[in-house]
């Protein structure tokens, strides 16, 4: 989003006075990514199909929820969704249904996308203005992965669609709605793509397209689109073309695709115009006097951007350079950002080994310097070439974090391996000295572990909602997906600050840590990382703090001793036996207790200035959205655990900690 100026304090945007206040802001709430894509095709289109497959099926199942029940569009037309036996049939079925002349939409992600690339090709072949939205994912070579990786995406970029990349939630949304006015305005299908769950299934604070806005952005589907099988007006399409005739044709669409362009820079002007959100082909960051500059796309971009300031604060001329859209691929774009600086190095979320100049985006950007060189293309000349480096990171959802981005600059800096990896042990892999915390200033960081999931992910959400719409903060609520549902060990991280969040990484320092499961107590270190004075929040059964205090291993024993932490605990299992009147929610209950424990822990009821009873009323707000489809007793149920919680939390003594070692400490 946006190169919008940034206040170096506060990290949000600084609007200049000339500027004028914009018709439609956003509506303030805190969703995730495919929520945010599922509120805009609600509105503006009559149909889906769509085949589940993880992790787009969140977005498949929202917009049959509205179909379920009975949400119009906003032309009043019932929507509709069709489930059929593959993504290759879902695929079909858009097909079909923008012949016709109808909106459409479809939500895949992974094998489900690489099924359907047959009919990709008859799609764009037909000028069908159709927008997929991908939640991009690892496909399965050596094993399968059903997490974050662009190879799914960068399979079907031959296929003859545009193709936008989002870094959060907010530009899940606002890319999706944009992309529509582009296709169609071009005749010319479009790929919205966000990373699997890290963007899919990570909740923050999103500002929601108002529907006024969409209703005018997109227009009205029978105004825009052309109905292909009206008897009324027969054309002949789709049929065998042998040698006299299919190279005409085909060289033909060359036509629609001059059009992809413009359309998307008037879609992208309009849109900044009526909300004040920014987008465009790249968004070169600090670029303007680097002298190295690290490209890439997806969420590890956000990352990026923090950890460029960071560097300018050691004095290192660094920029980065987010790709917005890697179709129409935005060349000129790129040069213009990117010839001045000594060195650029490409970080891609896979791997493609047989091609030995590198993957997509870094083949893609050398040939646009080869052409800018020679002054072909339309490039004005440049005297000289900066030196690529590439690497791939961030495949299957693998951490990428601050360190490793400042491995990639400081292997620029020294004119390192030519192609690198991050994040792994691997001869090929940049070595991590440092992971600075580039949390916003004053941030409050919350790690939970669990063994599967008693309700942690749901009650992750839940917090994350109350901290965005009852507190008014900027969340980011990120769930590690992968085993909760197998009995294995789980972790979710959240946090809470006055301003955005970039950082899109798995969290090293936080003040607060639940355990939710204390087994996790006896596999790795669930200390680690928690702050001086902070908080440990646990599951037991037991009401005497002496006998919770033995049962913690002497080695967490010493780390609570030596930080000072404060140990609360309460016997989650017990309440949400009592309080579930339905016994199929005992286990997702158990989770809900937290709230009520996060609630007393953080300071941020208290600093609202809040009553008890309004911030109940916002909590209840919270587990309607959650549980509202369970029905009334079910939302009570939980609100009451949320209340038990924040009341029934017990604290170890801090004299019992300390007394435990044989001293007490001064304090």
């Amino acid at each position: 989003m946006a190169t919008v100026p940034f206040d170096d304090v506060t990290e949000t945007p600084v609007l200049e006075k000339s500027q004028p206040k914009f018709q439609y802001p956003g509506l303030p709430t805190t969703c995730d990514g495919a929520e945010a894509v599922v509120w805009v095709e609600t509105h503006i289109c009559q149909g889906s199909g769509a085949y589940p497959i993880t992790s787009s099926t969140t977005m498949a199942s929202g917009f049959n929820s509205a179909v379920t029940n009975g949400v119009p569009n906003l032309w009043g037309e019932q929507l509709v969704f069709v489930e059929p036996e593959s993504e290759h049939s879902s695929a079909t079925f858009c097909e079909g249904f923008a012949v016709a002349g109808g909106r459409v939409t479809n939500f895949t992600s992974g094998q489900g996308l690489v099924l359907m690339k047959e009919v990709l090709y008859t799609i764009s072949g037909k000028r069908l203005p159709v927008v997929f939205n991908i939640g991009a994912r690892a496909l399965t070579s050596h094993s399968l992965n059903v997490h974050a990786g662009h190879d799914d995406v960068m399979s079907v970029a031959d296929c003859g669609w545009g193709m936008l990349f989002a870094r959060n939630a907010q530009e899940a949304g606002d890319l999706c709605l944009i992309a529509r006015r582009a296709a169609e305005a071009s005749r010319t299908p479009f790929f919205n793509v966000q990373d699997g769950f890290l963007t899919t299934h990570t909740v923050e604070s999103v500002r929601l397209i108002e529907p006024e806005l969409m209703r005018e952005y997109v227009g009205a589907p029978s105004q825009k689109l052309l109905n292909l099988m009206d008897p009324a007006n027969p054309i002949m399409s789709g049929v065998v073309q042998n040698q006299d005739s299919y190279m005409k044709g085909k060289i033909a669409q060359r036509w629609y695709y001059e059009q992809v362009e413009p359309a998307l820079q008037d879609a992208f002007e309009e849109f900044y115009r009526k909300t004040g959100r920014k987008y465009g082909f790249v968004e070169p960051y600090r670029c303007e006097d680097a002298e190295f500059v690290l490209v890439g796309m997806g969420c590890y971009m956000e990352t990026a951007k923090a950890t460029v300031n960071y560097l300018r604060d050691q004095g290192i001329l660094a920029g980065c350079l987010n790709v917005s859209c890697f179709r129409p691929f935005p060349s000129k774009h790129l040069i213009a950002a990117l010839k001045q600086c000594k060195a650029i190095s490409v970080l891609e979320r896979m791997d493609d080994p047989l091609s030995t100049t590198g993957n997509h985006l870094t083949r893609e950007l050398k040939a646009a310097f080869c052409d800018a060189m020679t002054g072909q293309n339309g490039h004005e000349p440049i005297p000289r070439i900066p030196k690529i480096y590439h690497g791939a990171g961030g495949l299957g959802s693998r951490d990428v974090t601050p360190g490793d981005i400042i491995a990639i600059f400081k292997n620029m800096m020294h004119d390192g391996q030519d192609f690198f990896v991050v994040g792994v042990k691997h001869p090929l892999a940049l070595e991590t000295t440092e992971d600075p915390d580039l949390r916003p200033r004053g941030a409050f960081s919350m790690r939970g572990h669990s063994v599967g999931g008693y309700g942690s992910v749901t009650t992750n959400k839940v917090i994350a909602t109350i901290g965005g719409q009852v507190f008014r903060k900027d969340v980011q609520a990120y769930p590690k997906y992968g085993s909760e549902k197998k009995g294995l060990p789980t972790t979710y991280y959240l946090t809470i600050a006055e301003s955005h969040i970039q950082t899109h990484s798995e969290l090293e320092r936080m003040e607060l840590i639940v355990l939710n499961d204390t087994n996790a107590l006896f596999s790795g270190n669930p200390l680690k990382g928690l702050v001086e004075g902070g908080a440990v929040f646990m599951q037991s059964p037991l009401t005497d703090p002496a006998q919770v205090w033995s049962r913690i291993p002497p080695h967490h024993q010493h780390t609570i001793r030596e930080k000072r932490l404060r140990v609360y605990y309460i016997d989650m299992v017990k309440i949400a036996r009592e309080m579930a009147s339905e016994p199929d929610l005992q286990m997702r209950m158990q989770g809900i207790v937290l709230l009520g424990g996060f609630l007393r822990l953080t300071p941020f009821a208290v600093e609202s200035g809040m009553t008890d009873d309004e911030v109940y009323e916002g909590v209840e707000k919270a587990l309607r959205k959650y549980f509202g489809k369970r029905g009334e007793q079910v939302v009570q149920d939980n609100l009451n655990c949320v209340k038990r919680g924040y009341c029934e939390m017990r604290q170890i003594p801090l004299e019992l900690i300390q007394q435990s070692n044989g001293k007490v400490k001064p304090k």
